[in-house]
């Protein structure tokens, strides 16, 4: 079966980090795009990040550009968002997801996690 389960959500002061994980099973990331995105209340689904776990290539948008980073470990087939410097903003749910994607487009994502929540206090 495969499965995405993200952990690291919670509550943090603005300016303060956290560290998402996101551990797959069931399949391998080495083959995949994994991106994560987020959703706060009454609003549309944003794409954050992703990375190409083959090359390692990395997209930000400009809403996280210079305070979120991506990364990932195969052995572990597990991918991370450090997110720094946070602000009350950031607060959403936070999904990663998996597929054969070459951005933060949703649609191209197959499988996705159940969410974390982050909730940034000003």
């Amino acid at each position: 079966e495969v499965q995405l389960v993200e952990s690291g959500g919670g509550l943090v002061q603005a300016g303060g980090s956290l560290r998402l994980s996101c551990a797959a099973s069931g399949f391998r990331f080495v083959n995949y795009a994994v991106g994560w995105f987020r959703q706060a209340p009454g609003q549309e689904r944003e794409g954050v990040s992703c990375i190409n776990t083959k090359d390692n290539s990395t997209t930000y948008s400009d809403s996280v550009k210079g305070r979120f980073t991506i990364s990932s470990d195969n052995a572990k087939n597990t991918v991370y968002l450090h997110m720094n410097s946070l602000k009350p903003e950031d607060t959403a749910v936070y999904y990663c997801a998996a597929g054969q994607a070459v951005g933060v487009e949703a649609a191209e994502y197959d499988y996705w996690g159940q969410g974390a929540q982050v909730t940034v206090s000003s």
